[in-house]
């Protein structure tokens, strides 16, 4: 599989709940009446100005483990090469949300439209993730039809920032997948831009490969310990 993924809008449109964690609401409590008009304006706003596209490329372990690598300046102990060694297949992606979005939420910060700027980042950062769903999604279908793996595999992502994978690792990351087809640069720093986008390496297998406690050092440094709640998901699949 190296192919661009078509992604439409109206797929990728978070659902409210998503957004109010991103806000630091609890789910247990209601929006305000205001926060809920300005999350309604945002998301508006968001189905006008997000043009989704992704990303995904096979890549053999071997490679994978080499750009893993990186600059050698991932943690000393980290799970994903260990999960890699155990999948069925492998492929690198990225997504995107496109410049337009990007620059609408710069330019709402900068006329000081902090509440809405602040709503659409949320928004945007909820839908970028629905698209990286999306991706995973695809290229398990994508294996299914090939008859590579069989309905007991399931996919994950793991980007590097996060999990010990130094960001660095983004480099050897998008010399290999060339995510500049459907507009994703890297600044010197290795933060993408647009801002929107995830990347990193799809990991298709059995679902016990994926399963890790976070209890490595660096997991101390992690405020969303999101890949748990993901893990959890896993399990409370049939």
């Amino acid at each position: 599989m190296n192919e661009i993924i078509e992604i439409s809008t109206s797929d990728v449109v978070p659902v409210e709940k998503s957004v109010m964690l991103l806000q630091g609401i609890p789910l247990s409590e209601r929006m305000s009446k205001n926060a809920e008009q300005i999350f309604l304006h945002a998301r508006d706003v968001f189905k006008k100005c997000a043009h989704p596209a992704g990303i995904v490329k096979d890549i053999p372990q071997k490679a994978f483990q080499d750009v893993y690598k990186g600059q050698s300046f991932n943690a000393e102990n980290t799970p994903v090469p260990e999960i890699a060694l155990h999948a069925d297949d492998l492929a690198l992606f990225a997504v995107t949300l496109g410049r337009v979005v990007h620059d609408k939420i710069n330019e709402l910060f900068e006329s000081k439209e902090l509440a809405l700027a602040s709503m659409l980042d949320s928004v945007a950062s909820a839908g970028v993730e629905k698209a990286a769903d999306i991706v995973e999604t695809k290229f398990l279908e994508s294996l299914m039809t090939k008859g590579t793996v069989d309905k007991e595999t399931v996919v994950m992502r793991y980007s590097p920032g996060y999990c010990g994978w130094h960001v660095s690792g983004q480099r050897k990351l998008f010399e290999y997948l060339k995510p500049s087809r459907i507009g994703i640069v890297l600044r010197d720093s290795f933060l993408m831009e647009p801002l929107k986008s995830v990347s990193g390496v799809l990991i298709a297998g059995k679902k016990e490969i994926h399963i890790f406690e976070d209890n490595y050092p660096f997991c101390s440094e992690c405020e969303t310990h999101s890949c748990q709640e993901r893990i959890r998901a896993l399990l409370d699949r049939a």
